[in-house]
């Protein structure tokens, strides 16, 4: 491991990707960035390249002969538009999406100001939600508890990856990585290119059956029997295509409202105003026109070591027993002022309670005191709620 000594103090510095928190894997010493899941990438590309070797052998080989003049285009062409889209399927797989860095300390409230009593590394309860204004609409962004950090409008943490990524769209396990506001263009380029791809074998495989056909003059039926290799790849690119054109068309669809896939199946954008919607044509000029925002994370940068990572210190009225439902509170939609009138009152009855057995206790013999004895309640450790997604 790369590690430097800098300053009176002996830092030891590595490099970024050597100290990433999330589920990333590097390559090339942290200059290629991928999801966990990279090993279906291989897979992703034998699917591609393997249906097209046998196409150059057992089909398009035959067809060089009879095309004449054009018979060298029809086998160029399926191997110059596969290079294409295995070059975006990289592009996709290998960039960092748009991680957004994680936060060393939560941020503070706003309009918080810390008092003489406060002890040091004591922060008040941060609220699950703030509301942003985003081109005169109202949007509601969560706080991350991983990342320790207000979530930007459009983005979500991934539980696959662990990390927040910028206009997330989805988590692909094929290119094994996220699809993020820095690789969306080229994720979309890699799904048409493929579907264009498997149209473009399926249809010549069905060229070649029909010169079987007309050179021997024989029915369509018995020119598929001479020719297994051409029903194989059909059966496989007409599967393909309705996987690969269905997942075209639906982000065709996504960019024309902008909307990302996560956006489409949580807010439902259909029945209410989408804040984010331009026009159809500003919303693709936005995805393939403008510019890919530089990446937020420099991966072969030198960062200090973190020795021990200090527990932060919070309020008293931060673990409150009430603090795990307030989650559910959020999402439910529950009155707040509603679940803390409750609990006051409860916590009245409670102290009553616990009067009336005190005197009872008081009153019983020795043999009946095993029986009246109070047993502590039992301390349950309070777990935050990864955000994911």
């Amino acid at each position: 491991m790369e590690r430097y000594v800098v300053g009176e103090d002996q830092t030891k510095l590595v490099r970024t990707y050597k100290a990433w928190k999330g589920n990333n894997v590097f390559c090339l010493q942290g200059r290629l960035i991928f999801g966990p899941d990279v090993r279906s990438l291989p897979l992703t590309i034998f699917l591609i390249v393997g249906p097209l070797i046998i196409f150059l052998v057992m089909v398009g080989r035959k067809l060089m002969d009879d095309f004449n003049h054009w018979g060298v285009a029809v086998v160029v062409a399926p191997v110059v538009f596969t290079c294409w889209t295995l070059c975006v399927l990289l592009l996709t797989s290998s960039r960092d999406p748009g991680i957004i860095p994680r936060n060393k300390r939560p941020p503070e409230p706003e309009g918080y100001e810390r008092s003489a009593e406060s002890l040091p590394g004591q922060t008040p309860r941060l609220p699950r939600t703030k509301d942003v204004v985003v081109n005169g609409t109202v949007v509601k962004v969560k706080y991350c508890d991983t990342c320790m950090m207000y979530r930007t409008p459009r983005s979500s943490h991934c539980s696959i990856c662990d990390n927040c990524v910028e206009r997330f769209d989805h988590h692909c396990p094929w290119v094994g990585q996220c699809i993020g506001v820095r690789n969306y263009r080229f994720f979309y380029m890699f799904v048409t290119s493929a579907t264009l791809l498997c149209v473009y074998v399926f249809s010549f495989c069905w060229v070649y059956i029909t010169m079987i056909k007309r050179s021997e003059d024989i029915t369509i039926w018995k020119a598929m029997i001479k020719t297994p290799a051409s029903i194989a790849l059909i059966v496989y690119t007409f599967i393909a295509t309705w996987f690969v054109g269905g997942l075209s068309v639906f982000h065709f669809y996504l960019i024309s409202t902008n909307q990302t896939t996560y956006e489409n199946f949580r807010y439902n954008y259909d029945r209410r105003a989408n804040p984010f919607n331009r026009g159809m044509f500003h919303n693709f000029a936005e995805v393939f026109c403008t510019s890919i925002p530089p990446s937020k994370n420099n991966f072969r940068a030198l960062v200090p070591v973190e020795v021990g990572f200090p527990e932060r210190q919070v309020s008293r009225d931060y673990f409150t027993s009430n603090m795990r439902k307030e989650y559910s509170d959020i999402e439910m939609g529950k009155n707040r002022e509603w679940l803390e009138d409750s609990l006051q009152e409860g916590g009245h009855h409670g102290a009553q309670h616990s009067e009336i057995s005190t005197e009872k206790d008081a009153a019983t013999t020795d043999v009946g005191r095993s029986r009246s004895a109070k047993v502590p309640p039992k301390q349950v450790p309070y777990h935050p709620r990864n955000s994911s997604w």
